[in-house]
């Protein structure tokens, strides 16, 4: 299965973060997936979980224009503790986890997320979306 097979490309906060510092392999496979027209597409929750005082807010503006942002609604949020659920981990510790989790799952498929997280995203995921480790 190759980059370009993905219609949606999920991105976490790692992904994110990769991407804002100019990361030479996570740029290339944004690269990559942009060429063959896959949507990019992060949580809105992933905004707040890359940021930090060092973040270059314009660069992040930036990035932030070339992608799809997925509001975290109360619908969202309600699949999302569902998935919590059915999975048996606590809000506590893996609500953004379960947040992204949730958007990559009502994407058009087929769908792949850049993570770091690859095993909490696939209990969150189960088989339904291709995990790319970063």
């Amino acid at each position: 299965m190759t980059e370009s097979y993905f219609r949606t490309i999920v991105l976490d906060s790692e992904g994110l973060s990769g991407w804002l510092a100019d990361d030479r392999r996570i740029s290339t496979m944004i690269k990559v997936f942009r060429e063959a027209e896959a949507d990019l597409v992060i949580s809105a929750a992933t905004i707040i979980e890359a940021s930090h005082g060092k973040t270059n807010t314009a660069r992040l503006n930036w990035l932030l224009s070339r992608i799809g942002i997925q509001p975290v609604t109360e619908q969202a949020s309600r699949a999302a503790a569902k998935l919590l659920k059915d999975t048996n981990l606590h809000g506590h510790k893996y609500a953004i986890d379960a947040m992204v989790a949730e958007v990559a799952l009502r994407q058009p498929g087929p769908v792949a997320m850049l993570t770091s997280d690859t095993d909490d995203m696939r209990k969150l995921c189960g088989r339904a979306v291709h995990l790319v480790g970063i």
